[in-house]
């Protein structure tokens, strides 16, 4: 069954948090597909840098430069290594999914633009699966059918 993967999983599977274990022995478990999406990757990407740029200002949640690059490079690492496989979702259909889930949803529940978008690549791309760790995807996948195993 493949799997879609977005950043709250990918944290949890380069970072030590609350989720890890169950991010860990999923992946470990999981003999099938997982894709990623190029706007997850950069998502993942930026968020890490936004926390490094937070630390920099002394606010007391943050990466250091060095967490940051660690992380990333660990991803770059997995992705060449074939533990992810970047989809290529048919974005128009994406998004035209994405507004059919926004008019559903979003007055209802408040979720989140990207949120959508993650969830709307997911249905799209048939996944079984949705990696998450974000209590507003899940709801929001799990009210579309998908599976959210963690």
């Amino acid at each position: 069954m493949s799997a879609f993967v977005e950043p709250s999983f990918l944290y949890s599977v380069y970072h030590v948090d609350v989720h890890n274990r169950r991010a860990d022995a999923f992946l470990h478990g999981h003999h099938g597909i997982i894709e990623v999406s190029t706007l997850v990757i950069f998502e993942f990407r930026q968020s890490l840098r936004l926390q490094s740029f937070q630390l920099s200002k002394g606010r007391p949640v943050g990466k250091t430069q060095h967490e940051v690059n660690t992380m990333i490079s660990a991803f770059q690492s997995d992705l060449a290594a074939g533990r992810f496989e970047i989809a290529n979702p048919d974005w128009p259909r994406v998004h035209a999914e994405a507004e059919t889930l926004s008019a559903k949803h979003t007055e209802g529940t408040g979720i989140r633009f990207a949120d959508i978008l993650h969830v709307a690549t997911a249905m799209t791309l048939g996944a079984g699966e949705f990696l998450t760790f974000d209590a507003g995807q899940r709801a929001l996948a799990e009210a579309e059918g998908l599976v959210v195993p963690v």
